[in-house]
């Protein structure tokens, strides 16, 4: 993926249609890779029992990590639940906690849930059309409430970086459940 030339401008092609991209790479994860990211454990054991699903898989160009220049690419998030839990990104806070990042919701709809290190959380709605900013010193994870793929365009700072396992420790302080049929916000149990 390096024979883009980083200094001039140039076209993507996303095949978002087919789930292909014809010039970014994917990275899938699966729940086994995500074990820790759900709270009802016995149902994550439960379903890797007899399954491993994807549950999500961005698109991106392998941008040079140095300043001044933007990594983007797409998140698909597929629809589903672990238990009551819906499908979710593991989230993530950026090695440069000072980073923000903007999505572009393409299709699907669903949440983002943020929090800074001192453990202050906003949990923003997500539809077709709208673009959400998130800001610095926020980490954030992606969650689908539908019934088709959460699709978003991202874009931040290439040298950002991710943090996982700052999250990957204890999860974030809200879960968004499914509860009568609709999306519910609450506690995470392991807080």
């Amino acid at each position: 993926m390096n024979n883009f030339n980083w200094d001039k401008s140039f076209l993507v092609d996303f095949d978002l249609e087919s789930g292909l991209s014809k010039t970014a790479t994917t990275t899938k994860r699966y729940l086994s890779n995500m074990k820790k990211v759900f709270a009802d454990q016995k149902e994550v054991e439960k379903i890797l029992a007899s399954e491993d699903p994807v549950i999500y898989e961005f698109y991106e160009l392998g941008c040079p990590e140095k300043p001044g220049d933007l990594l983007f690419g797409t998140t698909i998030i597929y629809p589903g639940k672990v238990g009551s839990e819906y499908y979710m990104t593991k989230g993530h806070f950026h090695t440069i906690l000072e980073t923000a990042e903007v999505y572009y919701t393409l299709s699907g709809e669903g949440y983002m849930v943020m929090e800074n290190p001192e453990g202050e959380t906003s949990e923003e709605p997500l539809s077709k059309g709208a673009a959400l900013y998130v800001p610095k010193r926020h980490a954030h994870r992606t969650v689908n409430t539908g019934t088709e793929p959460l699709v978003l365009f991202f874009s931040f700072a290439a040298d950002a970086g991710h943090d996982y396992g700052s999250i990957e420790l204890r999860g974030f302080h809200k879960i968004v459940l499914e509860k009568d049929g609709k999306p519910f916000i609450t506690n995470n149990p392991n807080w």
